[in-house]
């Protein structure tokens, strides 16, 4: 486990600052403008994708290179109106990516994706619908953006879940019932991602914490400006931390079920994830003063221990539920 200084938390480089965008139209480099961007923006990427076939991997780059652009139009821009414009733009480059006129590189390279796989709009639309929520929020100006866990969790079927289930989908994977493990591990995936980053989402005027948990606790919005975490507010943490252990737990079982392909790459989010729990955990859930993060070399153990262990688990009839 390694910390950060909460403080010296800085953003990081938008989709476009990765590398060079490419013209329009040459596939080529539009999927190595992908490829760039899932590479240097995210570490477990790179880790992840030597988990999956290599037939999967491009694949893989195009559908983060979307979500990552998608979410820095809102986190990156000049202001909310600014945000609006460019997310109408770019929903309306969605639907023409999705007819078979893709515009943007990056809508060249998720177009041939979708040639080949035949993924659906929906889950797409579903991550904009999410940035879109965020972005109303910030113009408005709310902070404590959710009052109880219900409606957290309704946010993260639009901002996390879908995802998950455009990974399922490039195997053709449809099971309602490894859909919702899917879900329940998605969401607890961006629940730790929440806990870890109190400080950096109060500093950008956002409050994931539920506002009923909050209140329960005697947690108010000044304890989220402090240097170091009041007892109530590591007390909540404790319990949100909780509460994403119970979600991990609640989709574990797909990786009996899922595409056999699929699940040493499961089994790696999965082992991170908790990973990420556990680091709060030992920074005794003052994630004000120290952003706990989850090291190279950690990550790496456990996609190895993910692979390895996977090997010999037995397959499911036909090669998993789809």
């Amino acid at each position: 486990m390694s910390v950060q200084p909460a403080q010296s938390v800085r953003r990081d480089p938008t989709a476009w600052q990765l590398a060079p965008v490419p013209p329009s139209g040459d596939l080529a480099a539009a999927e190595a403008f992908c490829r760039d961007v899932a590479s240097r923006h995210y570490e477990n990427f790179t880790v992840a994708t030597r988990l999956v076939p290599r037939r999967l991997r491009q694949h893989l780059a195009n559908v983060y290179a979307y979500a990552r652009w998608s979410d820095d139009l809102v986190d990156e821009a000049a202001s909310p109106a600014e945000a609006a414009r460019d997310l109408a733009a770019w929903r309306q480059g969605l639907e023409e990516c999705f007819v078979g006129r893709p515009g943007h590189p990056v809508y060249v390279a998720l177009a041939e994706t979708v040639r080949q796989t035949g993924l659906t709009i929906e889950p797409f639309a579903h991550l904009l619908d999410a940035f879109e929520e965020d972005r109303a929020f910030d113009a408005a100006g709310v902070a404590v953006r959710y009052a109880d866990r219900d409606e957290l969790v309704a946010y993260c079927r639009r901002s996390a879940d879908p995802v998950g289930r455009i990974v399922l989908a490039l195997e053709g994977c449809q099971d309602a019932a490894a859909l919702a493990m899917s879900d329940c591990i998605c969401t607890a995936l961006q629940l730790v991602n929440f806990w870890q980053d109190v400080r950096r989402d109060r500093l950008a005027g956002r409050v994931y914490l539920p506002r009923d948990d909050m209140c329960r606790h005697g947690v108010t919005e000044a304890m989220l400006d402090a240097q170091r975490a009041p007892l109530p507010l590591r007390a909540l943490l404790r319990e949100e931390v909780g509460w994403a252990r119970e979600q991990f737990n609640a989709g574990e079982p797909l990786l009996g079920v899922a595409p056999p392909v699929l699940r040493p790459a499961i089994g790696m989010f999965l082992a991170g994830g908790r990973a990420v729990a556990d680091a709060i955990e030992r920074v005794g859930y003052d994630t004000l003063v120290r952003r706990p993060t989850v090291g190279k070399w950690t990550k790496l153990r456990l996609a190895t221990r993910a692979w390895w262990s996977l090997q010999f688990t037995p397959h499911t009839a036909g090669g998993g539920l789809t």
